[in-house]
């Protein structure tokens, strides 16, 4: 497979990885259209319809996930399966809340939708440290729980705030550049699209 659009530059943290957003195409190819449907959510296709709307199909809505995951990717950990706690982060850590994994999702987050806790007690994680792991070592696994979680919650990330709700985010990180928005292509959508 080969990328170009997908390989445009996020802010400061340079490219996606070949293998990277290879991992993404293949899953996003068996992934479950449920997960790309409408709902009544505000949720991330509502976020970034603006910069990436229309809906023009399941197989456009998954191309836009993806598009939306390679950005928050790069803003999160730089396209690192494997990264740990964030820690530029003021409060304490606990196994609840330590983020792990490309897109730094916590354990707590399972308590945002019924669904997030099902997919986990389905894989037999039970814990934080378990959750950890998965997030880190189970790509198809972080994937869909990152996923799923944008269609319930655009507030579990901070690049995901827009507009005011970036005020609510440390200072030196409100600049609109430090969000996944002006970072989004449409060009790089239509590749995935292409490619899924």
């Amino acid at each position: 497979m080969t990328f170009d659009a997908t390989k445009r530059k996020v802010f400061n943290r340079g490219r996606a990885p070949d293998e990277f957003l290879q991992a993404m195409v293949d899953w996003a190819k068996c992934a479950p259209d449920e997960l790309f449907t409408p709902n009544p959510n505000a949720d991330i296709y509502a976020k970034v319809k603006a910069e990436l709307g229309p809906w023009e199909g399941i197989k456009h809505r998954k191309a836009v996930m993806l598009e939306v995951l390679r950005v928050l990717a790069g803003f999160e950990s730089s396209w690192d399966w494997k990264e740990g706690v964030d820690t530029s982060r003021l409060g304490g850590d606990t196994p609840e809340n330590s983020e792990a994994g490309a897109w730094q999702v916590s354990y707590d987050a399972r308590f945002l939708a019924p669904e997030l806790k099902a997919l986990l007690v389905k894989h037999g994680i039970n814990n934080g440290i378990e959750f950890q792991q998965a997030m880190k070592f189970s790509r198809e696994l972080a994937m869909e729980f990152v996923a799923l979680l944008l269609r319930h919650n655009t507030k579990h990330n901070g690049p995901l705030y827009k507009g005011a709700e970036r005020n609510a985010i440390r200072l030196s990180l409100r600049g609109e550049e430090h969000s996944i928005y002006p970072w989004l292509s449409r060009e790089s959508v239509l590749e995935f699209q292409s490619l899924i």
